[in-house]
This record gives C-alpha cells, sequence and structure tokens, in this order.
C-alpha cells in the first residue's frame, strides 16, 4: 500500500517502522528535519519536511495516488485538517487521525461531527482510550502478561509466565488436554529466553517460558492457572498520575475496586476529586516514600504508573515494589526502556505507542482483517481475518489446517464461526465467513498471511 503518514513523533514512527518492514510504500511527513533524518537513516522510507496539513506538502508526499492517510501529530487539530484536506482535493480513501480531546470522540458531538460532509475522517484513534482498555483487560485476569480480545471477546489470547510449581511446568503441551479434558485451549506461540519456539505436543514447558495460550474467554483463567499459582483477583489499586490516562483508568476501575490516585499539582487533584466519585485522591509525589508507607502501599494489589514522565514512573514502580505492592504496571514511552524494565522489579511494562500502534495496524492490513494485535515489542502479531470464497477462489476456504500451506512460524491458532469460538486442531476445516485468528512470530511474513486470506478468481 501507499500510506502518507503525518507526524514522526512515537506513534508515527513506530508506525512506519512497522509498515516498512513489510514492503509498504510510506512516506512521512514532519515540520522536525532531524527527527525525519533519523527515521530515513534507519528505514526504507521517504520523508517530507513541513506542515502535514498543508496541500503542497501533501502533494510533494504523494498524497494524490496514496491508498491511506494516517494523521498522527500531537494536534488534533492538525490531525483533523490533514484529513479534511486530504479527502477535498485528493480524494485519499482512507484517513486516520488521532484525536485525543474528550470533547471531539465525546458520543454526543462524534457521529455529527466525524462524517463525510462535516470531519471526513474514517477512524479516530484516541490513545488514551487504548491504553485505559489495555490496562483495564490486564487487571480483569489477574497474572496475565498481555490480553487480547477477538471476536467482540468470546476469544482471548493471553500471555503467562511459567512458574515453579504450576501443574504444566515440567510436562508436556499435549498434557493439557489430560488436566483439564473439558477445556479446549492451545498455545500459539512460546518464549524462552527471548528465543521462539513453535509450539508442539512434545514441547516441554520450562519454568520463565512465556506462553501465550488462547481459548473462549470463560476458559482462561483455568488455562492460565495450570502455569503457575492463581493469583486471586485484584481489590485495591494504586494509580500514580491524575492526567488523562489516571483519570480514564479511575472513572472505569472505582466501580469494582477500591481506587486511590495520586496526582502532583493542586488543582488537577481538585478537578479528580470533583469528577471521580468514589476514589481517594491524594496530592504529592507517586515517589514519596512516606507517602506511599502512609497509604499502606504494602497493602496495594496493583501499582498502576501512568504519568508522562517515564522516569518518574520507573522509579515511583520500584519503589512502590521494593515496600510491597503486589502487582507494578508501568506506562513507558521509551521503547529502550522498555526492554530494560520488563520482567525486573517492574511486573508489567507497557508501551504506549505499541498498544496504539496495534490499533491502527488493524485498518492498514489487506484483505478483511478485524484487528491486529502487535507483540512482543513488534517482533511478532496476531490477526483476526474473515475467510471469504470457496474451495476455488480461496486457498484457504475449505481446507483443513494441515494443508494450508502456511508460513514459517505462522500459527493459525483459532477461529469463530457463528458467534461459537473453536480452538484450531490440523484437521479443523475453515468454512467462508470464519473470523480466523493467526499467530505469526516473525512479523516479515505479514504480507504472505495476508495474501493467503485474499480472495482470487481461481485457485486450483
Amino acid at each position: 500500500m501507499k500510506i502518507v503518514i503525518v507526524g514522526a513523533g512515537q506513534v508515527g514512527g513506530t508506525l512506519a517502522e512497522n509498515l516498512a518492514r513489510e514492503a509498504n510504500d510510506i512516506t512521512l511527513i514532519d515540520i522536525d528535519e532531524k527527527r525525519l533524518r533519523e527515521l530515513q537513516d534507519r528505514l526504507d522510507i521517504r520523508t517530507v519536511v513541513g506542515m502535514g496539513s498543508h496541500p503542497d506538502i501533501m502533494v510533494a508526499a504523494g498524497i494524490e495516488d496514496a491508498d491511506m492517510l494516517v494523521a498522527v501529530t500531537n494536534s488534533d487539530e492538525v490531525n483533523m485538517t490533514a484529513c479534511q484536506v486530504a479527502y477535498s482535493l485528493f480524494k485519499t480513501p482512507t484517513k486516520i487521525a488521532r484525536v485525543r480531546a474528550a470533547s471531539y470522540v465525546d458520543a454526543t458531538y462524534r457521529e455529527r461531527l466525524f462524517n463525510d460532509s462535516s470531519c471526513p475522517v474514517d477512524v479516530l484513534i484516541t490513545p488514551e482510550q487504548v491504553i485505559t482498555d489495555y490496562i483495564h483487560r490486564l487487571i480483569q485476569k489477574p497474572g496475565a502478561l498481555q490480553v487480547l480480545d477477538f471476536a467482540d471477546g468470546k476469544v482471548q489470547l493471553v500471555a503467562v509466565r511459567a512458574e515453579k510449581g504450576g501443574p504444566l511446568v515440567g510436562h508436556e503441551l499435549r498434557d493439557l488436554r489430560t488436566h483439564m479434558p473439558d477445556v479446549d485451549a492451545r498455545a500459539a506461540a512460546l518464549y524462552r529466553q527471548d528465543r521462539s519456539l513453535i509450539p508442539e505436543g512434545d514441547t516441554v514447558i520450562e519454568e520463565g517460558d512465556e506462553v501465550f495460550f488462547i481459548a473462549a474467554s470463560k476458559h482462561i483463567r483455568r488455562v492460565m492457572a495450570e502455569l503457575g499459582r492463581t493469583e486471586s483477583a485484584y481489590r485495591h489499586i494504586v494509580i500514580a498520575g491524575g492526567g488523562n490516562i489516571g483519570f480514564r483508568l479511575a472513572s472505569v476501575l472505582e466501580h469494582q475496586f477500591n481506587v486511590k490516585i495520586i496526582e502532583l499539582f493542586n488543582d488537577r487533584a481538585e478537578f479528580l476529586a470533583e469528577n471521580l466519585n468514589r476514589t481517594v485522591v491524594l496530592v504529592g509525589r507517586a515517589d514519596d516514600r512516606e507517602l506511599l508507607l502512609d497509604e499502606n502501599i504494602d497493602k496495594a494489589d496493583v501499582f498502576l504508573a501512568v504519568t508522562n514522565d517515564d522516569k518518574a514512573n520507573i522509579m515511583s514502580s520500584i519503589l512502590a515494589k521494593r515496600l510491597g505492592a503486589r502487582k507494578v504496571m508501568t506506562l513507558i514511552g521509551n521503547p529502550v526502556y522498555v526492554d530494560l524494565m520488563q520482567g525486573s522489579e517492574i511486573d508489567i511494562a507497557i508501551s504506549p505507542q505499541q498498544t496504539t500502534t496495534s490499533t491502527l495496524l488493524a485498518h492498514v492490513r489487506k484483505g478483511d482483517t478485524v484487528s491486529a494485535h502487535s507483540l512482543r515489542r513488534g517482533v511478532a502479531e496476531a490477526l483476526e481475518v474473515v475467510a471469504h470464497g470457496d474451495a476455488k477462489s480461496s486457498k484457504v476456504v475449505g481446507r483443513a489446517i494441515e494443508d494450508i500451506k502456511l508460513p514459517p512460524g505462522t500459527t493459525i491458532a483459532a477461529l469463530v464461526r457463528n458467534g461459537e469460538a473453536i480452538i484450531a486442531h490440523h484437521d479443523t476445516v475453515i468454512e467462508s465467513d470464519d473470523h480466523v485468528i493467526v499467530f505469526i512470530i516473525d512479523k516479515r511474513y505479514t504480507g504472505d498471511v495476508e495474501k493467503l486470506f485474499q480472495v482470487g478468481f481461481t485457485f486450483f
């Protein structure tokens, strides 16, 4: 695809990197010439220096025959204007904008504002809401490193760390069926010391393995218990940072959990106190040892650090963990820090740009891709693709999985048919309109998977 990206910040840069790997024609626009030069030195992309909403800059970037515009600058207004210009002057087929202000995306105005007769944005991305949803899923599944929803939540893919004493640890994967004869589940991928392994029936699970399991959502907790001790449900949650993400999280969580939020600035703390119903709002620094002790941090089930300062998030998280917080989740913007901190005293390091990029990928993928999730810091990917056609026009429909020529390291893990989750096995036959969940260990093969699901005139 020919894609023009406006904005070379963390999200735009990460998206360009993901898409350039897959032989897409990418042009990146930004006013920061130094940032563009850094990206161009690393990636096979074109760059244009200038304001991304200006028609002449867009023309220089090749908007006239582009398939898609993705506007992800830090300015909602620039992003919206870029989509308007792309629609009005160049009839760009797909326009995606990052819009952060709550007023723009409020349900009262959203449908009336974002349409072809007003502001022609086809897909709205709100990073704070994406991250809030991501963290909320983690809190609902204690012990999971990552939780992904497919088919409107009917199927979930969870990443779990194998712990000493887990029923399946030291045993072959096929023993999962013996342990839980009434539950159908499958290991979609396995990582051992950061090396990917293709999970087979005779693969022995070792302590420390990171295993991606897929199952119907109602069975996920039982599957997770096979790899370690079953964690009790969370009750007490402390949030460091009362910005947009912290506020959204508290709003979602306060009806189910005991929530405290620590905010540095008095005026923002007053806003939080006025707009939250059951959350306790504290004014102070999240890395203040005495404050954390006074608030019984050792009784906290989860400490969430979600300020806009990486170092503040990391330091307060390490302190909270050392003072006894059961689980620590930390928002970290710098990808270098994410790699350094994941699995240390920080239980789960959350990359905002990687999380947002996952949301964008579904709209960039060819074919009828419902959702796409970037995994393992962009190395792997999970797709939900709708199969179309018949045995003559499709390479997958009417075929058993064992007869489908999948790219290396690719697994068809599950499918959803008529609203029912079906865990995939070698003899499972794919039918038209099935929602097929595919795990790709090496994203270099994502394009091959897309081609596999495209409908042709005839395939014999």
